[in-house]
């Protein structure tokens, strides 16, 4: 590939820790004057390298602006979260946590990935400063996220958000019909939503530093912390209610939110793949808690309201736990085992298999159905109101076959290492499904991932960025093709 066709990368790259290096500066700005900030030197230094380093990339493209093609968007694509969550590992390795490269990578990526995976302990007595950062490095990969998914994917015919493609450019087209406006729009409307968020959970009876560090992980769908607890420290059911809100609320396409924003309510309120993912965690929540009544004797307010968060929480992708759902029964811990899988909207900050692949699924088999019974039919796919190609129905089968094959091969793997069935299995769904907690002693609601042996934690690490980049944009670059001018 000609040297030229890395520059625009490069560039875009270099501005990107730029931005990370400012980031880095909120926990010593934020903190200084509420009761000191113990790693200051930490950030110092790690915002000075990222800095130093996102310069010299900015400026070695020169000033000729550079356009990025298809190849240079894949390549952009999978070295940002593979650089950016590096250079966000430096604050956690520089600090007085003693963590190891290892250990330092596999939480720094989590929390990019919005996976919400952790290797840390003894989180409710961890400095305000790193407890912050952690939760702003799920706030910044949840918006990355979203400007992928809504701006580049499409194009590469491989991301969920290709079945909006011909909305969203219709609409940007119409409304905003220049690129930064949308880019404008988007974060305009996360910076709405995590203000929202932080409102109402002060609101429901958190105090101000709680309320910020769970409103960036709640509306990211990234599920970091400030107790081992998680969000059972807290025994308000508003809370509880406003966290649910929230996730949902971040698991929906965000491109609906800036036509909302530029007064178009109608997409929002209309959108089938919304419509879908309210009802099904509604209607999985009143089945969880209706098994908690007749078999705990559970008070069916409080069950529904457990109930409805811990399943959002799995769903979106979040990974919050109010209560270890794993000991509420073998039915219960079978039915969250499967809603790892499911994910939340397209185009929004959760991961997952995505809502839209399981109703084209449902679409497809009630064709196959209705072609069984009527052999001559013509039977047109509709969704959204729009007609689906066979392209687009190939993509996503596509995109199942390779999630399930790189299952059973993560799975494998962690067997390979010593890890029992229950952790090798939940660990490489949460994995690849960005969700957090796995399931069983080690890895479930009520622990994590410290124990773990290093070479179990790369492989984790890599199901991560896989499960965050939607596979199959990793894939194509080990193509041969891919390669070839």
């Amino acid at each position: 590939m000609p040297l030229i066709n890395i520059l625009p990368v490069v560039q875009i790259l270099g501005f990107l820790l730029i931005l990370v290096s400012a980031l880095m500066t909120l926990p010593v700005t934020l903190l200084m004057f509420e009761g000191g900030v113990p790693d200051w030197l930490a950030f110092v230094k790690s915002a000075a390298i990222c800095f130093g380093v996102g310069l010299a990339g900015f400026l070695a493209a020169g000033k000729q602006r550079h356009g990025l093609k298809q190849r240079e968007m894949f390549i952009l694509t999978v070295s940002a979260w593979v650089i950016i969550p590096g250079f966000a590992s430096l604050p956690l390795l520089f600090s007085d946590l003693n963590l190891s490269v290892t250990d330092a990578f596999f939480e720094s990526i989590s929390g990019v990935t919005t996976t919400g995976s952790t290797i840390l302990t003894g989180l409710d007595t961890l400095p305000a400063d790193i407890l912050l950062w952690r939760s702003i490095l799920q706030w910044m990969g949840g918006i990355g996220f979203i400007g992928m998914a809504v701006a580049i994917l499409p194009f590469l015919r491989i991301g969920g958000m290709r079945l909006f493609a011909t909305e969203s450019s219709e609409w940007t087209e119409k409304a905003v019909p220049r690129t930064n406006r949308l880019a404008r729009g988007l974060v305009v409307s996360y910076l709405l939503l995590t203000i929202g968020c932080i409102a109402a959970y002060w609101l429901a009876g958190m105090d101000l530093f709680n309320a910020i560090n769970h409103a960036l992980t709640t509306v990211s769908t990234g599920g970091y912390s400030t107790s081992d607890s998680s969000m059972g420290q807290f025994d308000q059911l508003s809370i509880f209610v406003a966290s649910s809100i929230f996730m949902i609320l971040g698991s929906v396409p965000f491109f609906l939110f800036v036509r909302l924003v530029n007064g178009q309510a109608q997409p929002l309120l209309r959108d089938q793949q919304v419509h879908f993912f309210i009802k099904f965690l509604v209607l999985v929540a009143a089945v969880i808690a209706l098994y908690r009544v007749l078999n705990d004797g559970a008070v069916p307010l409080d069950a529904f309201v457990h109930a409805l968060f811990n399943v959002t929480s799995v769903v979106t992708t979040t990974g919050y736990a109010s209560q270890d759902y794993s000991m509420w029964g073998p039915f219960v811990v079978v039915v969250f085992f499967f809603l790892t899988f499911v994910g939340g909207c397209s185009g929004s900050t959760a991961g997952g298999m995505k809502i839209f692949r399981f109703q084209l699924s449902m679409l497809l088999l009630r064709e196959q159905v209705l072609r069984l019974m009527h052999p001559n039919a013509v039977v047109a796919r509709h969704y959204n109101g729009r007609i689906i190609s066979d392209e687009i129905v190939a993509s996503s089968v596509a995109f199942s076959f390779i999630f399930l094959a790189t299952l059973a091969v993560v799975a494998s793997m962690l067997a390979l290492l010593g890890l029992d069935l229950t952790t090798s299995l939940s660990g490489a769904a949460t994995a690849l499904s960005n969700v957090g907690p796995g399931l069983g002693d080690i890895i479930g609601p009520a622990g994590t991932f410290q124990t773990l042996p290093d070479a179990a934690k790369w492989v984790l690490m890599t199901a991560m960025l896989l499960g965050r980049l939607e596979l199959l944009s990793v894939f194509v670059m080990f193509s041969p093709q891919f390669w070839r001018s």
